[in-house]
């Protein structure tokens, strides 16, 4: 009998945001796949639970895919988890979900913390409909025409970057969307020094050029009107 494969979503910040379901399964399961060894073991500890961790990230994902997979249709029940937040959004681990589907392994979501549905709800845009577009490409014209396209799209549009672009993204959405488009920062979500920033692209990229930000942090951006 096949094991069960459960996509648990775990804190953005503060550690009290995990529900008590997911507390549950990661002290049920076998194994527990995370992205990076460090904050999972931070997690572990705070939750008093130790369980073997494998690491799955893009240095190691098709054998660690391979490893999890063996252990599912060994019996052995599995959690997969991210750094922060839901798994899978922007994160690694859809080789990991696809592949279970496909060999029939019963997969389950424990939903729980987004910071893409926690910044989208405090940027005071509409949230009835948004595109999530995750990364710009890293190749400067590729990211200077992918900015360009968002820029027609009339859902509210949510972006991430690594924690030392933010003044770079904000530079290149100047340049794709122009001056005048309203948006908002979330910065460090849920956590004691959390800070939203809103204005216009250009009044916000001044901001953090005067004032360099280097944290966790959601890009949201009004559609276009």
């Amino acid at each position: 009998m096949k094991g069960k494969l459960s996509v648990v979503s775990v804190p953005i910040g503060d550690s009290r945001d995990i529900t008590l379901r997911a507390i549950d399964v990661l002290k049920a399961v076998d194994a527990i796949a995370c992205e990076d060894l460090k904050p999972a073991r931070r997690l572990l500890h705070d939750l008093t639970i130790e369980k073997p961790l494998l690491p799955v990230n893009e240095h190691n994902e098709a054998a660690s895919t391979d490893e999890a997979l063996e252990m599912l249709r060994s019996g052995k029940n599995v959690a997969l988890i991210s750094d922060a937040g839901t798994p899978l959004v922007a994160d690694p681990g859809q080789r990991l979900v696809r592949r279970a589907i496909d060999e029939g392994i019963e997969v389950t979501p424990l939903p729980g913390a987004s910071s893409v549905l926690a910044a989208l709800v405090v940027s005071g845009f509409k949230s009835d409909t948004f595109y999530f577009a995750g990364m710009l490409p890293r190749e400067k014209m590729e990211r200077k025409r992918a900015a360009k396209k968002l820029a027609e799209r009339l859902e509210t549009i949510v972006l991430l970057e690594a924690p030392y672009r933010l003044a770079q993204l904000l530079d290149d959405l100047v340049q794709g969307f122009g001056e005048k488009r309203r948006a908002c920062v979330a910065m460090d979500l849920s956590l004691p020094k959390e800070r939203v920033a809103r204005g216009t692209l250009l009044t916000l990229r001044d901001l953090f050029k005067a004032h360099p930000f280097k944290g966790e942090f959601v890009v949201v951006i009004e559609g276009r009107r």
